[in-house]
């Protein structure tokens, strides 16, 4: 996968994923993604190399989160939550084919993840959707 220069986040989304990292305590970055794994946005701290592995990661997880909810009739996704050790990852949905992934410190609070992150797809969703490929 490629992404931009480390100097300029892809798409001029960058600043909303910035915003979106400053407002939550111990978020460490935010990526905006296609379901096939390509960035379409990263927070200005992160490096490209960075984005595009947390973005492939995360565009996997987010299928198969997809494919269990199809298989055992739970719907559609809205958000998956992975806890590591020492961090969380929160990918959500954010648009037709496109998601959001924030990691942050195990010390976050999730509430307020999952709703600052509910309130930007919820502000510029609509712009945000990736056409099939």
């Amino acid at each position: 996968m490629t992404s931009t220069s480390d100097t300029a986040a892809p798409s001029g989304l960058g600043w909303l994923l910035d915003d979106l990292v400053g407002k939550v305590p111990a978020a460490r970055h935010a990526v905006l993604l296609s379901v096939d794994g390509l960035v379409l946005g990263r927070d200005a701290k992160f490096t490209a190399d960075e984005a595009d592995h947390l973005a492939a990661a995360s565009a996997g997880l987010a299928s198969l989160a997809r494919g269990a909810g199809r298989r055992f009739e739970g719907g559609a996704v809205r958000s998956t939550v992975v806890e590591f050790d020492t961090a969380y990852l929160l990918i959500a949905d954010a648009g037709n084919r496109t998601c959001l992934a924030v990691l942050t410190g195990a010390d976050t609070d999730l509430g307020l993840l999952a709703y600052e992150a509910e309130l930007m797809v919820t502000r510029v969703g609509e712009h945000l959707a990736t056409g099939a490929r």
